[in-house]
C-alpha cells in the first residue's frame, strides 16, 4: 500500500518505520523541513527515538498535498491542537485517513475522526489506539492495538495495514469510545503522576487507575460510546500504561508537578506535547455539559489551569463523601 504518515515526532516516525518494515511504499511528513532533512541524512531521531535506526526506504516530504497525492491510506499523528488545520489542507484526499492523535477539541467537543469527518468528507475516518510507547514499537517490542471505524470494513483495511508480528492489531466500530479512552486517559496519567512526585505506592497508583476507568466509562458512555469498550485495549491497556510508564510524557509531566513544578515552567521544559493538558480542560467542559460526575478530572484541571496546590487536589478528591462502587 501507498501511506503517507502526517507528522514527524516519536510516534509518527516510529509508525512509519513499522509501516515501511511491513513492506508498504511510505512518505513521512513535517512542516520542518530542515529537520526532516537531518533525519533523512542521519536515518536517526535521537530525541524522539533513541538509538533506533530509520530504513532506507522511508521518503520524506515537506509539502504536505505532494505526501498524501496518490496515497491510499493516510495516517495523521499531529498534536490535537493543529489535528484541524492539517486536515484542512486534506479536504480533496478520498482515502483511508487514520487518527493516531489523541485529544478533544476544545471548542466543538469533537473526537480527532470527528474532525476528520467534517474537513475531509471523501475520506474514511479510523482509528488507531492503545498501549503503544513510540519507543517500544519503533524496537519491536511486542504491542497490541485496536483499529476502530464506524463500519468493520474500513476497521478491518487499517488492520490488515498495521498489523505485523510485532505489532498485533484488533477492530472495534465503537470509534467513539476507542477515541474517548485514548484521549481521556493522558489526563488521568497526569494524576498518576502526581501521585508518584508526592512519593505515593502501588496502592494509591491502583486505586486511581481502578476508579480513572469508572470515570473514563462514565463520561464515555453519555457521549455514546459503548461501555465494553473501555475494558480494552484503547480503555484500560492505554491508561495502565500511560499510568506506570517512564516512558510516559504525561505521567513525567504530573510527576514533576508533584515534586512542586510549575504548570507553565513544566510545560516549556517538555521535549514533546503534553496532551493531557489541553485535554483536561475540554474534557472537564464535555463533562459539565453531560451533567457527568468526573472528580478526577475536575481536580487535575484544577491543578492545571486554577494553580491548585496538588496535596489539596489529592485531599478533596479523597476526602469525598463515601459511596457504593460502580
Amino acid at each position: 500500500m501507498k501511506v503517507a504518515v502526517i507528522g514527524a515526532g516519536a510516534w509518527g516516525t516510529a509508525l512509519a518505520k513499522l509501516l515501511v518494515e511491513a513492506e508498504h511504499e511510505v512518505v513521512l511528513w513535517s512542516h520542518r523541513a530542515e529537520g526532516l532533512k537531518k533525519i533523512e541524512s542521519s536515518r536517526r531521531f535521537e530525541s524522539g527515538l533513541p538509538g533506533v535506526e530509520l530504513p532506507i526506504a522511508l521518503r520524506f516530504e515537506s509539502d504536505l498535498l505532494r505526501a498524501i497525492g496518490g496515497r491510499d491510506f493516510v495516517v495523521v499523528s499531529v498534536p490535537s491542537k493543529v489535528f484541524r488545520s492539517v486536515c484542512l489542507q486534506m479536504a480533496g484526499f478520498g482515502g483511508i485517513v487514520v487518527s493516531t492523535s489523541k485529544g478533544i477539541e476544545m471548542e466543538t467537543g469533537f473526537t480527532m475522526c470527528d474532525i476528520i469527518r467534517e474537513t475531509v468528507p471523501g475520506a474514511a475516518p479510523a482509528a488507531l489506539s492503545g498501549p503503544s510507547l513510540a519507543l517500544e514499537v519503533a524496537r519491536r517490542i511486542p504491542t497490541a492495538c485496536v483499529a476502530a471505524a464506524a463500519d468493520q470494513a474500513t476497521a478491518q483495511a487499517v488492520q490488515a495495514l498495521f498489523h505485523c508480528p510485532a505489532f498485533r492489531i484488533y477492530t472495534n466500530t465503537d470509534l467513539q469510545g476507542v477515541e474517548l479512552g485514548g484521549a481521556l486517559k493522558n489526563i488521568f496519567a497526569i494524576a498518576a503522576g502526581v501521585g508518584d512526585g508526592l512519593g505515593f505506592g502501588d496502592n494509591a497508583k491502583a486505586s486511581l487507575i481502578t476508579r480513572a476507568l469508572a470515570e473514563m466509562r462514565r463520561l464515555g458512555v453519555a457521549c455514546g460510546a459503548r461501555s465494553d469498550t473501555f475494558s480494552g485495549l484503547s480503555g484500560l491497556g492505554d491508561l495502565t500504561v500511560t499510568c506506570f510508564s517512564k516512558l510516559s510524557r504525561n505521567r513525567t509531566f504530573g510527576e514533576r508537578l508533584g515534586r512542586g513544578g510549575k504548570v507553565d515552567e513544566v510545560l516549556a521544559e517538555a521535549k514533546a506535547v503534553v496532551e493531557g493538558y489541553p485535554t483536561a480542560k475540554s474534557a472537564r467542559q464535555l463533562a459539565l455539559r453531560l451533567g457527568v460526575d468526573a472528580p478526577i478530572i475536575d481536580e487535575v484541571h484544577a491543578m492545571l489551569y486554577e494553580a491548585k496546590p496538588a496535596k489539596v487536589a489529592v485531599r478533596d478528591l479523597t476526602a469525598r463523601e463515601s459511596k457504593a462502587e460502580d
